[in-house]
């Protein structure tokens, strides 16, 4: 194939896997993204898209393949380091969620989701102190989202620190009194899991439910 057949052959992939995700026919997508593959295997933008289709079919061994075949190639890609976290997230790999969310951060500080899903992981393996420090930092990074609010403060509320928990609930509630609310509620229903002075070897299990917030 000359480089001219080939610019027409991706080009009409690339459409095709387009309309197919506007559709919502994954497997076509999945399809098409994968000859682009084939055809590129460079392609980073096209092997991203793969790997989040993939994930979203619930194959994540075939998601976290095209990732890491993004940071082998390219090992500054913070956006695919992103990916491979959330993905080992998800599949309860706590310590290679931890390593690749702190890759993408080492690599991009600003790419705030990335402190968000590392402080989902700490406060999974209950080291919520650490967990504090990074989900200050992501309310930093995203002053308007409530779901940092909300995780900082549960986590304030499970060290028994009451009063900056306290805090929290009320900065929050200035843009969103909705998850205010929650907040409110949920540290009303919930016992502290750790008093100041306990640690982490003697800390029951925080509840996984806790990191995406309900607000019926």
């Amino acid at each position: 194939m000359n480089a001219l057949d080939r610019f027409f052959t991706r080009w009409w992939l690339a459409n095709r896997a387009s309309l197919a995700v506007l559709l919502k026919r994954n497997a076509a997508a999945i399809d098409s993204y994968r000859q682009i593959v084939a055809l590129d295997p460079g392609d980073a933008n096209a092997r991203a898209a793969l790997g989040n289709l993939l994930m979203e079919a619930g194959d994540a061994a075939g998601a976290i393949a095209e990732f890491m075949r993004i940071v082998e190639t390219n090992p500054r890609n913070a956006e695919a380091w992103f990916n491979l976290g959330y993905i080992y997230e998800q599949r309860d790999d706590l310590a290679n969620a931890e390593r690749c969310f702190r890759e993408a951060i080492a690599l991009k500080p600003s790419i705030d989701r990335a402190w968000y899903g590392l402080g989902l992981v700490l406060i999974r393996a209950q080291r919520l102190t650490e967990a504090v420090e990074v989900l200050k930092k992501n309310t930093e990074l995203q002053p308007f989202s409530p779901y940092g609010w909300y995780q900082l403060g549960m986590t304030y509320h499970h060290l028994g620190e009451s009063a900056k928990a306290a805090r929290i609930c009320e900065e929050l509630r200035k843009f969103e009194p909705r998850y205010a609310a929650t907040l409110k509620r949920d540290m009303e229903r919930t016992p502290p899991v750790a008093a100041p002075a306990r640690d982490a070897a003697t800390t029951p299990s925080i509840d996984r439910k806790e990191a995406v917030p309900s607000t019926h």
